[in-house]
């Protein structure tokens, strides 16, 4: 498989699922965030103002670093645990899929599933952790495998 369509796949998988999540989703959060204090959902029971902080930090920050690829991993799992929250725990009574208008679970998993590929499979090339961590590494060393042992025992 070429390295480069790989890394590129990776770069548009990651600028369009962090730019949708944080346009389309946390952006409104910051906007309102006064508003939305006190009335937020609190699926957690850790307070609407601290539920609205995470949600920012899941919808605003971790895709933002995603997008840059800062960090990614830890940002994926992030949004992916957001994502989570949303889809089994805030849509839990909902539909898989919309049939008749409303709230439903499908977004929030495609969007952890997004997340969740890019815990796994890391940021490709294109992207500040590429950039930073690829200098830093040692050289790697190959380790010759120990002698066999060609004796028999008695």
């Amino acid at each position: 498989m070429n390295a480069a369509l790989v890394s590129l796949g990776l770069l548009l998988m990651r600028l369009s699922a962090a730019g949708l999540m944080f346009f389309g989703h946390g952006l409104g959060k910051i906007q309102n965030f006064e508003k939305l204090s006190e009335t937020f959902h609190d699926p957690l029971n850790m307070g609407n103002k601290t539920s609205l902080i995470c949600a920012i930090a899941g919808e605003v920050v971790c895709p933002a670093l995603v997008a840059i690829g800062l960090m990614t991993r830890v940002a994926a799992l992030g949004a992916a645990f957001t994502m989570g929250v949303a889809a089994f725990v805030f849509h839990a009574k909902d539909p898989l899929f919309l049939s008749a208008g409303g709230a439903t679970k499908e977004p929030a998993l495609l969007y952890l599933t997004l997340f969740a590929t890019l815990v796994f499979t890391g940021p490709g090339k294109a992207s500040l952790d590429a950039a930073i961590f690829r200098r830093s590494r040692p050289a790697m060393v190959p380790v010759e495998p120990p002698p066999r042992n060609t004796t028999r025992p008695i």
